[in-house]
């Protein structure tokens, strides 16, 4: 059970809950390079903080007051503290009067709309605890925002149970505008490799919710197992996915277990990013069904980790209906508006072959109503101005796409690759991309990564976690923590404000917060930890 504050969540009107004098909500100032003593907990750096007098007293007379619109994130607060005074979780209830002094108030402010709807304004006081927010994606990220400013204890799994006579817990002052440089803060995990249950996915979700990220990339299919139920083609996932990386039983999500992470994803405001790699790295399918192989016959499973040496028979017309049967299932119980195709690492295929069929699959990705996602190989064919491609390789340039208006993940692997090893001593971990440590995660602009890509092409960062090396969640975990968070930020936080000596503190005060989750990350020596 979750460490719950006893406090009633009232949900109002905005007529009901706006005082006489509406608190102050104003514009979006420029980033301050200075960072104040209440930023140095956060993760990532908010735009702009401002330390006031005093602080503000949770006790068990405590109430959470919220406009409709943000009823999820003011249940989400009240999850996380509301058993911490020994009280039974608080009745969601309608308010019908003004908030008093002493409360949490949720409310909607159209000011804050031109700062875009993640954009939030937490202001603490001794008397009272504001968040202020246009959109709910902005609300919840105040939250999250007032979460890392709460006692670390919160988090505890352990201290979850009814507790007597418990003091008044503070929080400081703080006024807090805030709202995200790139509108694309993803990450991505790699089930194709090595399996990872429902459970272990909805935790990396929380995780990433933690520190603001909005986008989970799920590499769904590769040569070494199918992991999504496509319903029509039923052998990829009961043949195709019997199998992993070092020949592990593999698995597959249920299409109701996928919407269910899918969901799960939502309530924390993260889209899910559905991939199907192809046309190469596709040996699991190519194991499932022979007649995508040119000659017929079905490839025996793979479990080992080269990769290029498999590819769809391009020339089949049976191909496509295979692909569009793929796209439409998936595309049906995805409610986020993008399917990735992959498209990298493709050697059994002429540059003709490849530009033909990366070509048609968008048409048919499009006409499911889906925006195409593909690796930087992508670049060179003709794309429509709605696709996007995801750079990874680092001395290569997608600029040759920019005319054609198309937008950019930053995932360039010598700096976000998380499958990468921190130092030569990583245990688990590839250095094919070179030794990735947290400041080389951290010490980069996304905005000029790529050589003729303008940042205003730039959509955002998504940090990839590939896992031919990783067994389980603990891996997972291991190698992303504290790299994710570091680029959290760099898609977060305004680059002019990004210090490394000032992160690697704030970084740091994540530590028992951390612990307290039981997240089992790397103690890098770069990193000032408390």
């Amino acid at each position: 059970m979750r460490f719950r504050l006893s406090a009633a969540i009232l949900i109002c009107s905005a007529a009901a809950c706006t005082s006489k004098a509406p608190p102050r909500v104003t514009p979006m100032p420029t980033p301050s390079p200075q960072i104040e003593s209440a930023a140095l907990t956060l993760v990532p750096l908010p735009q702009h903080v401002e330390r006031a007098t005093g602080s503000f007293q949770f006790t068990s007379a405590t109430m959470i007051y919220a406009e409709e619109p943000f009823t999820a994130s003011a249940r989400f607060l009240s999850d996380l503290i509301g058993l911490a005074f020994g009280a039974q979780p608080p009745r969601v209830e309608r308010a019908v009067t003004e908030p008093p002094d002493g409360s949490v108030v949720i409310r909607r402010s159209s000011p804050l709309r031109a700062a875009g709807g993640e954009a939030y304004e937490l202001q603490i006081s001794p008397n009272r605890i504001s968040i202020v927010a246009d959109e709910p994606a902005g609300a919840f990220y105040g939250v999250q925002t007032l979460r890392q400013l709460l006692p670390p204890a919160f988090e505890y799994e352990a201290l979850r149970a009814p507790r007597r006579n418990v003091p008044p817990v503070p929080v400081p002052a703080v006024l807090i505008q805030d709202s995200p440089r790139f509108p694309w803060r993803g990450a991505m995990l790699d089930v194709a490799r090595h399996f990872l249950t429902i459970d272990e996915v909805k935790r990396y979700i929380d995780l990433m919710a933690l520190h603001k990220l909005n986008r989970l990339h799920l590499h769904l299919a590769d040569d070494q197992g199918w992991r999504i139920e496509i319903k029509s083609r039923p052998n990829l996932t009961t043949y195709g996915g019997s199998t992993e990386v070092g020949g592990g039983p593999g698995g597959f999500y249920t299409q109701e277990q996928y919407a269910s992470i899918v969901q799960y994803a939502a309530d924390r405001f993260i889209t899910i990013v559905p991939e199907i790699d192809m046309p190469g790295h596709t040996n699991a399918a190519l194991a499932s069904y022979p007649e995508l192989n040119c000659d017929g016959v079905a490839r025996p499973l793979f479990t080992g980790t080269e990769v290029g040496f498999s590819a769809l028979c391009v020339e089949k017309e049976s191909t496509y209906t295979f692909i569009d049967d793929i796209v439409r299932e998936i595309a049906a119980i995805t409610p986020g508006p993008y399917f990735h195709i992959g498209g990298d690492e493709v050697k059994m295929l002429t540059p003709p072959q490849y530009q033909a069929f990366i070509e048609r699959v968008q048409t048919i990705v499009q006409t499911r109503g889906k925006q195409m996602i593909g690796w930087d190989e992508i670049a060179p064919t003709n794309l429509l101005p709605s696709s996007i491609i995801q750079h990874w390789r680092p001395k290569t340039t997608p600029a040759e796409a920019m005319a054609k208006g198309v937008k950019v993940i930053m995932s360039v692997a010598s700096r976000a690759y998380l499958d990468m090893k921190y130092d030569a001593a990583t245990p688990i971990g590839l250095t094919w991309a070179g030794i990735v440590s947290v400041k080389t995660s951290y010490d980069w602009d996304p905005g000029t990564a790529a050589e003729g890509v303008p940042e205003a092409s730039v959509l955002g960062v998504e940090g990839p976690l590939w896992s031919e090396t990783l067994a389980n969640i603990r891996d997972v975990e291991h190698l992303a923590f504290p790299r994710l968070a570091a680029l959290a930020e760099a898609a977060w936080s305004a680059q002019a404000s990004r210090k490394w000596e000032d992160f690697r503190v704030r970084l740091g005060a994540q530590n028992a917060r951390w612990t307290a989750l039981g997240l089992n990350f790397y103690r890098s020596p770069e990193i000032d930890w408390k």
